[in-house]
């Protein structure tokens, strides 16, 4: 079972550190009371980043590149306090063609086993013979700002972070599936330790594989986590922790997925959301997705 602790390489006092307070505020936050020499509780620690000096630097790149554009928003959003940066996906249905990249992206960034999909796209068929067309809709996480999940969660295993995405502690959960029942979009899912392989004359070595998710390593092996957990999406973060972006928005054929700090007045996403007034989904229900559809 991997230990509760940030690994020792991570500095002299990490020992201290719980996984809880490095998913709660993330290593910027975690390296920042390594700095200072002592182990600061949240709030003081939060306080004490306010200083910190910066850890990615942007890169030049050609007008028109989003891709290009968005790692460059995420560096710079990486740089601010845990708290000051708010991510959002902004995701454009006009450009989407239903080719799935992202959904095989996700599985192979995070390792996920059969019924087990952080993002997919949902296609329907319209329209009556012959004008008959398809249309798609990507539906990862919504990230909720008020997330039903957490609300339910007896153990407090699921939570959201200062900057808005909604975690899981692996170790805490249970695997109760409350938050599966509660989440509206229907965004999670139960890891109950099965593969791709299984009945076949072997299990492939590929299946095995360790997922990296949260910023700690997670072989495959029964009766540990995340095998009989809840999972969800996480918008990349063990990804955005090194300044990169979303495997889904890289991976995105049609770059019909967009990616970044709305809270940053320089940010595509943040150009997007008001110049298409994105909608999200199920908005009646006060959710407040962190995922946008312009119109």
């Amino acid at each position: 079972m991997p230990s509760d602790k940030i690994s020792k390489k991570e500095g002299p006092l990490s020992s201290k550190i719980t996984r809880r307070d490095f998913l709660r505020l993330g290593t910027t936050t975690v390296t920042s009371a390594i700095v200072a020499g002592a182990i600061l509780s949240p709030k003081d620690a939060q306080a004490h980043q306010k200083t910190s000096s910066p850890h990615f630097k942007e890169e030049p790149y050609v007008e028109g590149d989003i891709i290009a554009r968005m790692e460059n928003d995420v560096k710079r959003a990486m740089n601010k306090e845990t708290d000051k940066r708010h991510w959002v996906m902004v995701i454009d249905l006009r450009k989407c063609v239903g080719c799935d990249a992202c959904t095989i992206a996700c599985k192979a960034e995070n390792v996920t086993p059969p019924g087990v999909v952080y993002t997919l796209v949902m296609k329907e068929e319209v329209g009556k013979y012959p004008n008959v067309r398809k249309r798609f809709l990507p539906r990862p996480c919504m990230q909720c700002q008020k997330p039903p999940c957490v609300q339910v969660c007896p153990v407090q295993a699921t939570y959201k972070r200062p900057d808005g995405i909604v975690v899981i502690d692996y170790e805490d959960c249970i695997g109760c599936k409350y938050c599966l029942n509660a989440c509206p979009y229907g965004a999670r899912y139960f890891d109950a330790g099965d593969y791709y392989t299984y009945n076949t004359p072997k299990i492939e070595a590929y299946e095995k594989r360790a997922t990296y998710e949260y910023g700690e390593r997670w072989p495959r092996k029964k009766r540990e986590s995340p095998i009989g957990n809840a999972r969800k999406c996480h918008f990349c973060l063990h990804r955005l922790e090194k300044g990169l972006l979303p495997a889904c928005i890289v991976a995105c054929m049609g770059r019909a997925r967009h990616f970044g700090d709305i809270n940053d007045s320089k940010s595509l996403v943040s150009e997007l959301v008001p110049k298409y007034k994105a909608g999200r989904l199920k908005e009646e229900l006060g959710t407040e997705p962190s995922v946008y559809y312009p119109e």
